[in-house]
């Protein structure tokens, strides 16, 4: 048989290459510290409390680990030498929220090539005791001379345009907040505990109109560990594998948004990204549980939904109307609290959600017969995981 390479483009060989990983990786454990202000306490102390959590709940020796990813970490060899490892793979990342999907996905790749036999994967963050500006007068952007020094007031901007668009209001918008408050109230370990309504958020401190308070995420201390091998060597561990069905990718860095500002709100990047994972991982919008969503804003919670296809291009605003994220109804989402409302970890601590939804692990907030889950973080670079029950 005779194969005519130019038929195929490099993404057409990326895709299905990355297809053959169904399912041959699987997350085995996960942990975090507690969140909120820990002044007296290093970025590396917090690491390595996740990190501890992680081993206990995969049941693993921390000598068997010898690949190590982490991000926001200052050092990643400083890192190694409080958690007293010596692997033979590593990586360092920097703090932004798109790094998460990444990490995991770089991970799977050194599993799966024999880089590593086991991966540690640590996301720290002190942001809140040492006061740690997102954006500022220290911020570096294009948009800087108009005023536009935070990520705040480029989604600030970009809701305005979906307004305009399409007529979604901030009555609507209001629906993302007060979901996932109502989530965070049955999650023990989540930061936020006092009830909201979308009297609540129309009333709230405005920040950068048409966004107030409660559209912003939280800013905290905390760390967060996720350990991954590949799927015959999970079978022995202590929990039950969660197994990394399907990813997808795609970045936008030919257009705007590479300032954190795009006029079709990361739509074709979503939409590429969420066909890739749905397709890997054999599954519909349908056989999806859950969805853990990338809440910087709460106006990204309704770019993703359009972009993933869970409603029509412009229609995102009526579909959250009635409480459709909330647990119990259609597309539970965020169910730990998100970053709205739990703690901001940049994407990491909805990826541990993930894993404790399918485990069967939460509680009051556990979705029912929950299989299938996804993460979507919705950027200049985009990411998508479907995690499956093994």
């Amino acid at each position: 048989m005779h194969l005519d390479l130019r038929a195929f483009t490099p993404k057409d060989f990326a895709v299905n290459e990355l297809h053959a990983l169904k399912n041959k990786i699987a997350v085995v454990g996960v942990g975090n510290t507690a969140y909120g202000d820990f002044p007296l306490i290093s970025d590396y102390g917090l690491g390595a409390q996740a990190f501890k959590s992680a081993i206990s709940d995969c049941g693993l020796d921390k000598d068997e680990i010898d690949g190590l990813l982490v991000c926001r970490v200052p050092s990643y060899a400083r890192m190694g030498e409080v958690l007293g490892l010596n692997p033979r793979w590593t990586m360092t990342l920097p703090g932004h929220g798109r790094m998460s999907g990444m990490s995991i996905i770089e991970a799977m790749l050194a599993l799966e090539t024999g880089a590593a036999k086991y991966v540690a994967l640590i996301y720290t963050n002190i942001g809140r005791s040492r006061r740690v500006n997102y954006g500022g007068e220290d911020a570096s952007s294009f948009w800087n001379p108009w005023g536009f020094t935070s990520p705040g007031a480029a989604h600030a901007m970009m809701f305005r345009m979906h307004m305009a668009k399409y007529g979604t209001t901030t009555r609507q918008l209001s629906e993302v907040s007060v979901a996932f408050r109502k989530h965070a109230l049955l999650n023990p370990t989540a930061v936020m505990k006092k009830p909201i309504t979308s009297d609540d958020h129309a009333s709230a401190r405005r920040i950068t109109e048409p966004l107030g308070l409660l559209d912003y995420c939280l800013i905290n201390d905390g760390a967060v560990c996720m350990i991954l091998t590949t799927a015959d060597r999970a079978k022995d561990l202590a929990k039950p594998p969660v197994m990394i069905s399907g990813i997808g990718a795609r970045d936008a860095f030919e257009r705007s948004a590479i300032s954190n500002f795009d006029q079709e709100f990361w739509y074709n990047e979503i939409k590429d990204a969420g066909t890739q994972a749905f397709e890997m991982a054999g599954v519909t919008h349908d056989d999806v549980d859950a969805l853990m969503c990338y809440d910087n804003f709460s106006p990204t919670v309704l770019f993703s939904l359009e972009g993933l296809g869970y409603c029509g291009q412009g229609e995102s605003g009526a579909y959250v109307q009635g409480g459709t994220l909330q647990l119990g109804n259609k597309l539970p989402t965020n169910t730990d609290g998100g970053h709205l409302s739990n703690s901001y970890m940049q994407g990491w601590g909805l990826n541990v959600e993930a894993v404790r939804q399918i485990r069967g692990e939460c509680g009051a907030r556990q979705v029912a017969d929950c299989n299938v889950v996804q993460y979507i973080a919705s950027t200049p670079c985009t990411r998508s995981i479907i995690y499956t029950k093994g």
